[in-house]
């Protein structure tokens, strides 16, 4: 079987898997959230930190919520970092120093969802912190987007209310009920096909063939693997990520990797057409989401395969960069769904792919990660692209948008063109800075055109909380660390605060019934539009930079 048949059949496997388990799943997902009964954990949990689940909570207290549970969050990862030192498990001699700017930009990297890192895995945290400090915060920082989209759904779903669910119950559900129960048994896939699960440090001294002697790293391995994948997380336990045997050892356990990193964010398409009481338009949802996603999928793997752009190849594909176990085709869908959700994982170092290919994986970023996008944050961003996309359709016929009976008045557009904005201006704003600071680009491997798409890369990454590196930059310093943890922090929660204004904003109208005006939105024609408006905005708003970076390089 040559290369390009078995990534055909890699991709239609992964595709069928999708698609089976998009109805249960997403099903599933609904009765979660939409369930009034709490069981005896939940139950606990509610007295333990003080909340009354039965009470709900408007857009205002819904955001205070998570912003208020998420500054905890970061200071505690933050302290945590620091002493840990002085806990069980640690490191004895770390290779990177744990210092306050490092420690800072991880604990807003794991709570934001980026799980960006600017150090080793192996050699810096213990794994004490890598288990109760980035794990936890890998459940638990995914739950918060999720429990975000549905807000936004019930602002959808609810008519003359003020009030959006309990971001509490919602938070705790997400993360007993969904996250966790499916990310035990990942782990136990994983481990099954060659993951570690051991609470071995640097201890394991082996002989090599060679005759000499190599340090093992081990660690509860399989346990994080599941959850970065499935929350969209990324982060690694090896600095490798997953092209560590460790971590992903073969190509069949890289196959169960994408797929945890697509599942929860294509199946919540499904749980939206359940809670608007229409499956159709979570359908059309998905459609977009899949369409986006078969467009860049496509292009990826044909600038790889057919090695266009800088790459020297030899062997009629771009092997470097590329572990020979994965192969091209199937690295090429791992960069494209890891850029397409917030995910970051790499199983290949995308600073080696074409300038075509790097490119796409900076494109499928800066799409604003909703084909299908982060857990939870995938669908609230696909919603607002639809809000935007029946405004567009409304201009153009004369006439107020409506979507799901919700009229989108100057209030809800400028709710959502403010989300839209935000996450262009916090990656061109870092991008000009670092380039305009003589001791930022020094931080370049490369100058020119590849050097710039370095630094674009990875603001871009860091605003979007995706939390992948295009490598050949030196990030851990003080100045990077701070300007990256601040475009995250903002890239995070400036979003989310105008996704519960929006949500509110729907919650209190009623219902527009549907007229000869209204625009369809359940139809191939939406699907269309959506698609094409979403193309169309990142375009305009990135194409001079792209056309600056990867593009030049190209041709160069």
């Amino acid at each position: 079987m040559t290369t390009t048949s078995a990534g055909i059949v890699f991709l239609v496997l992964l595709i069928a898997a999708l698609a089976a388990v998009h109805v249960p799943l997403g099903d599933y997902m609904y009765r979660v959230y939409s369930s009034e009964k709490n069981n005896r954990v939940e139950r606990f949990i509610y007295r333990l930190i003080g909340a009354d689940p039965r009470s709900e909570q408007t857009w205002g207290a819904y955001a205070r919520s998570v912003l208020a549970f998420s500054a905890i969050s970061i200071l505690v990862l933050f302290v945590f970092q620091l002493v840990q030192g002085k806990l069980p498990l640690h490191l004895n001699d770390p290779a990177t120093p744990m210092t306050p700017a490092l420690a800072w930009n991880t604990a807003v990297s794991f709570i934001t969802n980026t799980n960006w890192q600017a150090y080793s895995g192996e050699s810096t945290q213990g794994h004490l912190v890598q288990m109760a400090g980035l794990a936890v915060q890998n459940f638990v920082s995914a739950a918060v987007g999720m429990a975000v989209a549905i807000a936004l759904v019930r602002g959808f779903a609810r008519r003359h209310t003020s009030e959006l669910g309990n971001f509490w119950v919602d938070l705790v559900r997400g993360t007993l009920r969904i996250l966790l129960p499916i990310s035990v048994v990942a782990a136990i896939v994983l481990i099954a096909g060659g993951a570690i699960q051991n609470f071995h440090l640097h201890d394991q001294v082996v002989n090599t063939l060679a005759g000499t002697q190599q340090t093992i790293t081990g660690g509860p391995v399989a346990s994080q693997e599941a959850i970065k994948e499935l929350g969209t997380n990324g982060g690694g336990f090896y600095n490798a990520n997953s092209a560590h045997p460790f971590e992903n050892p073969t190509t069949w356990t890289n196959w169960v990797e994408i797929f945890l990193l697509l599942v929860i964010s294509f199946s919540l398409p499904r749980t939206f057409g359940r809670m608007v009481d229409s499956k159709r338009q979570g359908l059309a949802i998905a459609a977009v989401m899949g369409v986006l996603a078969t467009l860049s999928v496509t292009f990826m793997m044909w600038t790889q395969l057919q090695h266009h752009g800088t790459v020297p190849t030899a062997i009629g594909s771009a092997f470097e960069g590329i572990e020979q176990r994965f192969g091209v085709a199937n690295s090429a869908v791992f960069a494209d769904a890891t850029t397409l959700t917030s995910t970051g994982a790499v199983d290949s170092f995308h600073d080696s792919y074409t300038s075509l290919g790097g490119m796409m994986t900076l494109f499928n970023m800066q799409l604003g990660e909703v084909a299908p996008g982060g857990t939870g944050s995938g669908l609230y961003g696909m919603l607002i692209l639809a809000v935007i996309t029946v405004f567009v359709a409304g201009l153009m016929v004369g006439r107020t948008p409506e979507y799901l009976g919700k009229k989108i008045t100057p209030r809800e557009i400028k709710l959502a063109a403010s989300y839209f904005l935000v996450t262009p201006l916090l990656v061109l704003m870092g991008t000009a800075i670092a380039m305009a600071m003589p001791g930022q680009r020094a931080g370049m491997l490369n100058t020119g055109p590849h050097g710039l798409s370095e630094v674009l890369y990875a603001f871009t990454s860091a605003a979007n909380n995706n939390g992948s590196a295009f490598a050949g930059i030196s990030v851990n310093t003080d100045w990077y660390n701070t300007a990256l943890g601040l475009a995250m922090v903002f890239g995070r929660f400036l979003p989310i605060i105008l996704v519960l204004a929006l949500a509110g904003a729907l919650a209190k109208q009623g219902h527009t019934p549907e007229s000869i005006g209204t625009l369809p939105t359940h139809r191939p024609q939406f699907v269309g539009m959506v698609a094409g408006v979403t193309v169309i905005l990142v375009a305009l708003t990135f194409l001079p930079m792209l056309a600056l970076g990867p593009l030049a390089e190209g041709i160069h």
